[in-house]
């Protein structure tokens, strides 16, 4: 049981990086109906920035997590310029924006780099489980955000802006609702949580690397779908789903199929509920 107990709580902490990192799909996809592929390099900016930060200024934890909460740069240049046009256009600048960022970073800094502590590392034992206090704050900043998240979707005006977007984005504009600035805004939440995700992940896993974000946006996309995307709170539980799945494989049978398990979810359940576990299904009339 104290085995058990110990690999949830590595569960509880893996997952809580995948569930900000698969909001930032979710958000997206629900105001734009687009993938955002370049997700994931947010994610790696993020851990970068966070190094920057902490080693070249100096920075302690509260402020690094303020400027990894970046904004609506890319979305104005690279996505607002397309939004009228094609869906495609916008998946192949969404690519292009993440080869952008990977090779950009890989410029800048080639080799694998180490953050440095920004909190003071604390290790409880109770009987045969050890907590840390890196694990507590992962787990309870994560938390917290996912809980401002939600509130800010379902009982702000903003939220209720985003939700009437995603419902329909051509009678809206007629209602008043400044849609590019929602959007902008709903980008601005999603690589937010992403460099978030990414600081966190760079304390908690410290060796960051310019192609880190490739796998662990899949495996954020991944959650995204299984939660349903779209959902907000379908995407929080995807992320501590495949967070616990991976951790128990690894713990239980050869880290070696961790992602052939991982991968094997997101097939399994696309075939018996293709529309995720919180999802919907959106008939079309025609």
């Amino acid at each position: 049981m104290a085995y058990l107990f110990q690999q949830a709580l590595n569960a509880l902490q893996l997952g809580s990086i995948y569930a900000l990192i698969a909001l930032g799909y979710t958000m997206v996809y629900g105001i734009l109906t687009m993938i955002n592929f370049a997700h994931g390099d947010l994610f790696m900016v993020g851990a970068f920035f966070c190094f920057l930060l902490a080693v070249y200024l100096k920075l302690s934890f509260v402020p690094t997590l303020l400027f990894t909460i970046l904004g609506v740069v890319i979305e104005r240049l690279a996505y607002k310029p397309l939004r009228n046009s094609p869906r495609v256009s916008a998946i192949i600048t969404a690519l292009g924006v993440g080869l952008f960022l990977e090779n950009f970073t890989l410029a800048l800094s080639p080799y694998p780099k180490h953050i440095p502590a920004l909190i003071e590392h604390t290790t409880w034992t109770i009987g045969t489980v050890s907590i840390s206090s890196l694990q507590i704050l992962v787990i309870v900043l994560s938390l917290v955000l996912m809980l401002i998240l939600d509130f800010v979707v379902q009982r702000t005006k903003a939220g209720m802006a985003m939700r009437a977007i995603s419902w329909d984005k051509t009678i809206v504009p007629l209602m008043g609702v400044p849609v590019n600035k929602i959007i902008s805004l709903t980008f601005a939440i999603g690589t937010g949580l992403g460099g978030a995700a990414g600081m966190m992940y760079g304390l908690a896993y410290p060796v960051i690397d310019p192609y880190m974000g490739i796998m662990v946006g899949w495996k954020a996309f991944i959650s995204a779908v299984v939660g349903g995307i779209g959902n907000i709170r379908g995407a929080m539980i995807g992320g501590f789903i495949l967070g616990a799945v991976e951790i128990m494989v690894a713990a239980f049978f050869p880290s070696t199929y961790r992602d052939f398990v991982a991968f094997t979810l997101l097939f399994i359940l696309l075939i018996v509920r293709p529309y995720g576990i919180l999802g919907k299904p959106h008939p079309q009339k025609v």
